[in-house]
């Protein structure tokens, strides 16, 4: 029996996301002049697809088919990112040099949120394989067995940061692989190690963009006031930037639909910052046009779903015995958190926007289908979960 709790909860929010593809997409159709249901209507095409896949593959024999699935999407999508950095034009369109869709007809594919859920599978399936027995190892035993992971992620890095200058999805998967290289029994000396490396890289990779700079310029604008005036060390007011711009133009926007939503919202449909505001409200900044039209209460119940979701994944890796089966739903609920934490905080001018859709949520078919994959691969091996009668977990 798959876990339907689980199911019901991911449903509940590919309806939401349906809902508010038309809702907040008002002023793309109308500047773009397209029919008033094109985005409801190829979203929900997506989804369509996305449930069929992942009824799919719940209904598959993990013992039979996991692997194959897992390994699969890891190894085909890997090779399709570095692949189309080579295509032509006609098929990958570069945008302000990054090329991270396929344009196939109407079609966009992006490899990268495929590519995430096999390196999930990728990490649990050779980890299950390789640490059997979590045995002491020394640092240096520990850094030889590890490196293999740590070359990949490597490889990762330079095809989606660089090649497809996508920072937002090496955090999502730089920050999955750390948490996981913990949950297979790494000491907590290699783990701060590697935690410093990469945020050495990570500052490399930002100081060494200049659209990443002014973005993190941007960012530290509106906040620099508030930390710098708490901090008494007058050294630090050298870190105070000089801008002409009070605030990031999305930002502020984004801000001021949270706060016109009020507690119970302007109602559906009813959202003015989606009016030309918002450029991606329906996308990216999808939380932002639920809290305007919706208010603090629709945006609470989407966030306790989230939650309640990655519960349901994290419960069903407590209760399954094969390691291989664990350490996917682990990963896969870590992908789930750190991709909506990510959004939410840039939104929120917390930390820089990162153009990370959210989960089930935002609008574009390769994260829906792909998150649908991700789930339809946790309700495969929530069969192996024991119940009782009733059919709750044991």
């Amino acid at each position: 029996m798959i876990d339907k709790p689980l199911l019901a909860a991911v449903i509940a929010l590919l309806t939401l996301s349906m809902v508010m593809s038309y809702s907040l997409s008002t002023y793309t159709v109308l500047l773009f002049h397209y029919n008033d249901f094109h985005f409801f209507l190829r979203q929900s095409i997506s989804i369509f697809i996305a449930f069929i896949v992942m009824v799919i593959l719940s209904k598959l024999d993990p013992d039979k088919w996991f692997a194959p699935v897992g390994l699969t999407l890891f190894f085909s999508f890997f090779l399709l990112m570095i692949a189309m950095q080579f295509m032509p034009a006609s098929l990958v369109k570069a945008v302000g040099g990054a090329k991270r869709w396929i344009h196939l007809g109407p079609i966009s594919l992006a490899p990268v949120e495929f590519f995430k859920v096999g390196f999930v599978f990728f990490l649990a399936w050779s980890f299950a394989r390789k640490f059997k027995e979590k045995n002491h190892m020394g640092f240096m035993e520990e850094l030889k067995s590890f490196m293999p992971y740590i070359i990949v992620f490597l490889i990762a890095v330079v095809i989606i940061a660089i090649f497809q200058k996508d920072l937002g999805q090496v955090v999502v998967l730089g920050a999955t692989l750390m948490i996981m290289f913990l949950f297979i029994g790494s000491s907590w000396k290699f783990f701060l190690t590697m935690l410093t490396g990469i945020f050495i890289a990570f500052i490399g990779l930002i100081f060494f963009a200049p659209h990443r700079m002014a973005r993190i310029k941007s960012w530290w604008s509106t906040i620099q006031d508030s930390i710098l005036s708490a901090l008494p060390f007058k050294e630090l007011q050298t870190l105070r930037v000089e801008t002409t711009v009070k605030e990031p133009y999305q930002i502020s926007n984004s801000l001021n639909a949270i706060h016109n939503g009020g507690f119970w919202g302007q109602g559906l449909g009813n959202g003015q910052f989606k009016l030309g505001y918002l450029s991606e409200v329906h996308t990216d900044f999808i939380l932002a046009g639920i809290t305007e039209e919706l208010g603090y209460l629709g945006l609470a119940l989407v966030t306790l779903t989230i939650l309640f979701i990655v519960f349901r994944i994290f419960k069903i890796a407590s209760k399954v015995k094969n390691p291989m089966y664990y350490l996917f739903c682990i990963g896969v609920g870590l992908l789930i958190s750190f991709a909506f934490i990510l959004n939410a905080y840039g939104i929120s001018g917390i930390t820089p926007i990162k153009g990370i859709a959210v989960p089930f949520l935002s609008y574009g078919g390769s994260h829906i289908i792909a998150s649908c994959v991700a789930i339809g691969m946790v309700l495969m091996v929530s069969k192996k979960v024991p119940r009782d009668s009733t059919g709750k977990m044991l």
